[in-house]
């Protein structure tokens, strides 16, 4: 081996300690800048997407809550069709004949009971009202 080549086999030690870097208050201030940029984009992103999320979900409460009011409008005309059926007059006379044994009245069991047309107070006389 020859003297150069032995001068770069041995491995020199350099100590870099009392190097020190300067922290760049520029570069700091810009770094702080664009991260606060960034984190107002997220927040007005993600605000945003809220939003469009509970809109969405507002609008399937929505349908569903049309699609209830639709079926209890159904079942609603059914019970109203229902009660109609039963307050047929036709029916009650049937139940009350076939079932109760019930008969009609002939004329002589009829009274007719006249109403009497109300005649106004006397003046000076104190009525109470309803």
């Amino acid at each position: 081996m020859s003297a150069e080549a032995f001068e770069y086999a041995i491995r020199k030690d350099v100590k870099n300690n009392p190097i020190v870097r300067e922290v760049d208050e520029r570069r700091q201030r810009e770094m702080w800048r664009s991260i606060a940029v960034g984190v107002v984009l997220v927040v007005v992103l993600l605000g945003w997407a809220w939003q469009q999320f509970e809109l969405l979900r507002h609008g399937y409460r929505l349908v569903e809550m049309q699609r209830d009011r639709a079926a209890e409008a159904e079942v609603h005309r059914h019970l109203r069709l229902e009660i109609e059926t039963l307050r047929s007059s036709a029916r009650i006379e049937r139940l009350a004949t076939e079932q109760l044994r019930m008969v009609r009245p002939g004329p002589e069991d009829t009274t007719i009971i006249e109403r009497v047309p109300s005649v106004d107070p006397p003046p000076g006389s104190v009525v109470a009202s309803r």
